[in-house]
């Protein structure tokens, strides 16, 4: 390919392609060029620490040789065969997957992405069920296709609906911002009071499923209480509902378990995934499927379908990746960094007035800053603005959030085979970033 200078990369990315979530003539991009590991590099040789490994996918971190080896060796020998044809790596996946998800879960319908797996997975339980409602979470965030962005809950699917019908939301376990007005030490679970409600309301033999990220993701990064995923499962099972685990970003290590529900020992009815089941080196998604819902399938017609289910090479990409995870102990790896990553939150928690709240479990944290600790006012975007130019000025890459029913959340999600020394390294250019809205607070 013709070698193009950084100018040349953005302009022609700019001039004509389109990208998410963005006012268009308002992009700037990094025309990236070259990575490894936890880094990246742009087109001038300029080095960013990835602290968002990309987009909360690239969880083996860039170019593993072994994944890099088994794409080009699958590459060379098939790409891509019909759906309905099989293929080695089609099945080799499709098991190992039954043998990393929870309990009874053992059959895959294979997609492109997170959007497409909850698309398909919502077929599948209103075709097992009988049954037409899904329910959802006001925060949360399951795709941008028809079904999946009308059970996403934030501004995203204001804009475009109406979307499907029969998604229902109800709020979340954010203990920071609880919606219901209480404190830890006073909470007796309205959340999950209200979650029963709202069953009541829409009718239990009119609900298909309720589907949950294992922990929410690009909403805020919510880690539940520990008793709140073993009572939904509770209630699903009480009135014959569905659960989906969308473990599509806190699946694969993430969370410092092969899925985050794994945290709670809970087995939900389908899991949703897709990013970290190829690190993002080919696009994949997939529905797992309990036994009882596979079974159900032997003599029913299965009205679900897509052109790339089961493709070749991302299902042998998806199987190397795998093995990477076992071979170099990046679960462990994420569990052991993700308790040292907790305890140097909580510190520059204590040392930067501007954060409020922080977050995290396994290698998948936030920073939630606020311009006052008691009122939790969150700073405006323009200040947000300010902090991630910091970031990026300083070669830290990394997700912010700043929107005000939201909240301004700086994300620390760092590949999972990240050494003590570079989130050491990360977290002191993040310090950087909350100086600016230290000063904002102190007036200093």
């Amino acid at each position: 390919m013709t070698k193009l200078s950084s100018k040349e990369i953005v302009d022609l990315s700019r001039e004509y392609t389109f990208f998410s979530w963005s006012v268009q003539g308002q992009v700037n991009p990094i025309p990236v060029t070259k990575a490894e590991g936890v880094y990246f590099w742009d087109a001038d040789g300029k080095r960013y620490l990835d602290f968002s490994s990309q987009l909360m996918n690239t969880n083996i971190g860039h170019q593993h040789p072994k994944v890099v080896k088994a794409i080009q060796d699958q590459a060379a020998e098939l790409c891509f065969v019909h759906p309905g044809n099989a293929t080695g790596p089609r099945g080799l996946l499709g098991k190992k997957l039954a043998e990393v998800t929870p309990g009874r879960l053992k059959k895959t319908f294979y997609a492109l992405g997170g959007a497409e797996a909850n698309e398909n997975a919502i077929k599948i339980a209103r075709f097992y069920t009988g049954r037409h409602k899904i329910l959802a979470r006001y925060r949360s965030y399951h795709g941008a296709t028809h079904g999946s962005i009308a059970l996403t809950g934030d501004y995203r699917r204001l804009a475009v609906e109406p979307a499907m019908p029969g998604g229902v939301h109800f709020l979340d376990p954010f203990c920071y911002r609880c919606p219901f007005g209480q404190k830890p030490e006073s909470c007796k679970r309205e959340c999950i009071a209200h979650l029963e409600e709202v069953i009541h309301y829409e009718g239990p033999d009119k609900i298909a499923a309720i589907i949950m990220e294992g922990v929410v993701g690009s909403n805020g990064l919510i880690v539940p209480p520990d008793d709140y995923w073993p009572r939904v499962r509770e209630i699903c099972d009480k009135y014959g509902i569905l659960l989906i685990s969308d473990e599509v970003m806190s699946g694969w290590g993430r969370t410092g378990k092969w899925f985050a529900v794994d945290n709670w020992g809970v087995e939900p009815d389908i899991i949703t995934t897709a990013k970290g089941i190829t690190s993002g080196y080919v696009p994949l998604g997939a529905v797992i499927v309990s036994e009882e819902i596979a079974e159900f399938f032997e003599d029913k017609y299965l009205y679900a379908g897509l052109t790339y289910n089961g493709h070749t090479l991302a299902c042998a990409a998806a199987l190397a990746t795998i093995e990477v995870y076992e071979e170099d102990g990046l679960i462990e790896n994420a569990a052991t960094l993700g308790k040292y990553l907790g305890e140097a939150l909580e510190d520059i928690k204590e040392r930067h007035p501007s954060v409020g709240d922080v977050r995290y479990i396994g290698l998948f944290s936030a920073i939630e800053l606020v311009v006052n600790r008691e009122t939790k006012e969150p700073f405006p975007p323009a200040v947000m603005g300010e902090v991630g130019k910091v970031l990026k000025d300083n070669g830290l890459f990394t997700f912010i959030m700043a929107k005000k029913d939201l909240g301004t959340i700086v994300f620390v999600v760092p590949p999972l085979c990240i050494t003590r020394e570079q989130l050491d390294e990360g977290l002191a250019l993040v310090e950087k970033g909350l100086d600016v809205a230290d000063k904002v607070v102190t007036g200093k």
